[in-house]
């Protein structure tokens, strides 16, 4: 991996400088606003640390630059117009854009079956899959990591390949959900694009894509299938526990992300989508880009970016994170307003921080965010041996509220448990973080009900579980259980009251909590049963974005 090197005695000078910055700039934005967009982009850049590279455009001008932090602690070079970083899920765009112009060169449809180009792919789904469906998260095709995850495979250790994930894919028998019905968003649908990519162009998808940044002119980004030829000078990936620690990439699965860049390369491409710059790819593909896929229901998510609200105005924006490295990229189409920032520390939130830019461009400080952060009021009073029990999301997300020593703590999976305080009759905070605070009430049919504020999510509210457990035989789990589409095995154990001894794959034993006669948890997993005559023939597991994954009884 190549690297720059600095004399030592330049980069204190030019750590927390603004490398270029243009005259315009200085004429649009005054020298209070400079300084407190300066405060933001550096909050998480201290000294002698990895960094951050920011900017922000407004009507094809860049209007904010900012560079701060170490490139590499190997060599003491600065990140700065020549550092690539990882944008991660930030590359979807570009694959998206791929697909627009193969279609544009009548080379696919959007509502090709992508079958067309994948024979024997999920033979057994007979419900048309399209390319669009992966475009916009709606096939259902669970994700490849979740997968791996589940066979006890820590993904960024190996040295996988698009190729590696088809072949994970295919022995899939069943998906989320029928394709079309439902959003959920999936790595797997980006990497079959590039597959089909390929297919479509008779290229590689590397190839056909660095001459698509060829014509977009932008010479240092390129997805990178092959680790040991990565261009630099790269910033390299730091977290920090006690002290800065990097790691070797070696991950070589493009498509979904892996797409390495520079602050400068991203800036030219925001030029280029709002109508300023030079491109031989056509201005009616950079513009379809930027919308929602035609004849879709689902206008949320479109050609690798997010569709949303933010304190009121429309924007397209999109989060990419994969290890250290971090890069969110917002786009307000009504004000000509885009705003950039990548990352190689562990220690900075990038979607935090560039809102916070967005902010203060904006001037939104004092506009009320998109969500409320506290209840309005307070209701009936709720004793605490009332609200103790099992709380759960429509997607199965939990909480658990126990009485220990006379204090009252959630617990949620991977996370440390809570103690919680009573704030108001039916308000509570979490102790060491009041902005952290639930709200106890009861739904239109009776049933106790918990809303969980914060500052920086939406509420949300989670139901109390009621169960009837007459008749349960708590043994009629035990046994193991396999699935067959990833080789991995499951025992199940009971234990004690509704507790369980879980083994998954080649993780270690944990335990899985029973909340319904036909549903358990276990750590971030969701298991449903059905125990007749006493036995439980099979289980079917859920995750964050995998369905229906069946482990029969073999024992």
């Amino acid at each position: 991996m190549k690297l720059c090197y600095r004399p030592a005695f330049i980069f204190f000078c030019v750590l927390y400088s603004i490398l270029s910055q243009s005259a315009r700039a200085q004429s649009i934005l005054s020298l209070s606003l400079l300084k407190q967009l300066d405060s933001v982009a550096l909050q998480d850049v201290p000294p002698n640390a990895p960094g951050i590279a920011t900017a922000i455009i407004l009507d094809g001008e860049v209007v904010y630059k900012k560079y701060g932090g170490f490139a590499s602690f190997t060599d003491s070079s600065l990140i700065g117009p020549g550092s690539r970083f990882n944008i991660a899920s930030n590359g979807k765009q570009f694959t998206a854009l791929a697909v627009l112009l193969l279609e544009s060169q009548k080379k696919m449809n959007l509502r090709d079956d992508i079958r067309k180009f994948l024979p024997g792919f999920l033979s057994s789904v007979k419900s048309k899959i399209t390319v669009a469906d992966l475009l916009n998260h709606t096939s259902g095709i669970r994700d490849v990591y979740d997968l791996w995850s589940l066979q006890g495979v820590t993904w960024w250790k190996q040295s996988f390949r698009n190729t590696d994930a088809l072949d994970l894919l295919m022995r899939q028998q069943d998906l989320n959900f029928k394709p079309g019905s439902k959003y959920l968003y999936s790595n797997s649908n980006y990497i079959l694009l590039a597959m089909i990519v390929e297919k479509a162009s008779g290229r590689s998808f590397v190839e056909f894509t660095d001459q698509l940044f060829r014509d977009l002119h932008m010479p240092n980004t390129s997805f990178e299938n092959d680790h040991r030829y990565i261009r630099g000078p790269v910033a390299r990936a730091y977290f920090n526990f006690n002290e800065w620690t990097t790691y070797d990439w070696k991950w070589d699965v493009c498509g979904d992300g892996n797409l390495f860049s520079t602050l400068e390369d991203q800036l030219q491409w925001e030029k280029l989508l709002q109508g300023k710059g030079t491109s031989s790819i056509s201005k009616r593909i950079l513009i379809k880009s930027q919308q929602s896929i035609r004849g879709s229901q689902w206008t949320n998510y479109g050609f690798g970016l997010e569709a949303g609200k933010y304190k009121g105005l429309s924007y397209l924006f999109h989060e990419g994170a994969t290890g250290a490295w971090k890069a969110t990229v917002l786009r307000f189409p009504s004000a000509k307003l885009s705003m950039i920032t990548m990352t190689n520390t562990g220690k900075s939130i990038p979607s935090m921080q560039t809102r916070q830019m967005a902010d203060l461009m904006l001037g939104l400080n004092n506009k009320p965010g998109a969500f409320a952060v506290r209840p309005v009021q307070a209701g009936p009073y709720v004793a605490e041996e009332e609200i103790t029990g099992v709380y759960l999301t429509p997607e199965n997300f939990s909480f658990l509220l126990e009485k220990q020593n006379g204090k009252l703590f959630l617990k949620r999976i991977g996370r440390n448990d809570i103690e919680l305080e009573r704030e108001q009759d039916n308000i509570f905070h979490q102790r060491k973080d009041t902005a952290f605070k639930q709200e106890f009430t009861r739904s239109d049919d009776g049933e106790l009900q918990l809303t969980a504020y914060y500052t920086t999510h939406a509420p949300y509210t989670l139901r109390k579980v009621t169960a009837n457990w007459s008749g349960f035989d708590p043994a009629c789990l035990n046994g193991e259980y396999l699935n067959d589409e990833t080789d991995t095995k499951m025992s199940i154990g009971y234990t004690a009251d509704k507790n369980y001894s879980v083994k998954i794959g080649r993780a270690d034993s944990t335990t899985g909590l029973l909340i319904t006669p036909v549903m358990m948890l276990v750590n971030n997993y969701v298991i449903r049963f059905n125990c007749k005559n006493g036995i439980s023939s099979s289980v079917s597991l859920d995750g964050d974005r995998i369905k229906n994954v069946v482990f029969t009884k073999v024992k």
